[in-house]
């Protein structure tokens, strides 16, 4: 544990951040998961829009350094690819 002020609010912080990402990492997930899920169902109408909102949400976790940029497009082009099938 640190002991200067600077770096126990550093700690702090790092921690604060840890939970925040985690919590975007699971949101990401579970919009793929349900892209999937919505897939095997069926209905067109759902699988667009939850590949809209998996796809979007990839967009903004590469734009904030949540995960790699080619990590987000390789992830954006096997669900279109699965969504062309």
């Amino acid at each position: 544990m640190p002991n200067i002020k600077s770096a126990m609010k550093r700690a702090e912080i790092s921690r604060k951040r840890a939970v925040k990402n985690a919590a975007e990492r699971s949101t990401l997930k579970t919009a793929v998961k349900r892209f999937k899920e919505s897939q095997a169902a069926g209905s067109e109408e759902t699988v667009k829009a939850t590949f809209t909102h998996a796809v979007s949400l990839l967009d903004r976790a590469a734009q904030k350094g949540l995960i790699h940029k080619n990590a987000a497009a390789r992830k954006k082009s096997q669900l279109a690819k699965k969504l062309g099938k």
